[in-house]
């Protein structure tokens, strides 16, 4: 387990419930190696934190994007061991970010349940200013995006004001956006172009379509690490004395 996350405190059953799985699927992967060992405690109890869940809705993710036992199996292989609860739900939100769409409409209970706790009116504006969900003025509800709830759930508990939230979602999506027409720009003209003219080439066509299929991920992964190495950077400069 890594650590820095909470103790493990969930038995199998909780972790089931709080995943939205089955406590055999729970077991199943353990015996695959896809989950770590739970903590055994007194009376040969197994308890789980907060990486397994993680973990576990990394896997579910993985699955709902077609990936097989197999391919998820090398897949958790390349992640380093120590990730923790807080990496592995930024991992798992970058992979639900190129899902067609990851988004469910659900009410206030089942949202909880969810996110595995009580949230106040607070924390729902709070969720809500970072894009993780939005409410239904029809049905009362909530449209929820479930490849962030969990992320945005553990940031809760952040010391960050309502408005610096809104101030920081306002900068991401400015500079995201203006990142997203500039690859686009360079997409159509260096690549999309020169295959156009040969769109009479079956074999071409086929790569085409091959690479816009596995362009998304990949160009999120590399902004993602860009972003991280900058943002370490700056952070470093900012607080570091003279």
């Amino acid at each position: 387990m890594a650590t820095g996350d909470e103790e493990p405190t969930l038995t199998v059953d909780e972790l089931a419930a709080r995943a939205g799985v089955t406590v055999r699927t729970v077991r199943f992967y353990g015996t695959r190696g896809l989950l770590p060992p739970p903590v055994i405690g007194p009376r040969r109890v197994g308890h789980y934190g907060p990486a397994h869940l993680s973990r576990l809705a990394l896997i579910e993710e993985l699955q709902h994007q077609g990936m097989t036992l197999a391919a998820i199996e090398r897949y958790l292989e390349q992640l380093p061991p120590d990730l923790s609860a807080h990496d592995l739900a930024i991992h798992r939100a970058l992979v639900a970010s190129w899902a067609p769409d990851a988004a469910e409409d659900m009410e206030r209970a089942e949202l909880e349940r969810r996110a595995g706790r009580a949230l106040t009116e607070p924390d729902v504006d709070r969720l809500a200013a970072m894009g993780v969900l939005d409410r239904s003025a029809d049905t009362g509800g909530y449209r929820v995006d479930v490849g962030l709830l969990r992320l945005g759930v553990e940031l809760l508990d952040v010391p960050i004001e309502h408005e610096t939230i809104l101030a920081a979602r306002t900068v991401l999506l400015e500079h995201t956006r203006s990142a997203a027409q500039e690859l686009s720009r360079l997409f159509r003209d260096e690549v999309w172009s020169p295959y156009r003219e040969r769109e009479e080439d079956p074999e071409h066509l086929k790569a085409m379509k091959s690479l816009s299929a596995h362009m998304q991920p990949m160009v999120l992964q590399a902004l993602l690490t860009a972003f991280q190495r900058s943002l370490k950077e700056e952070l470093r400069a900012a607080f570091t004395t003279e």
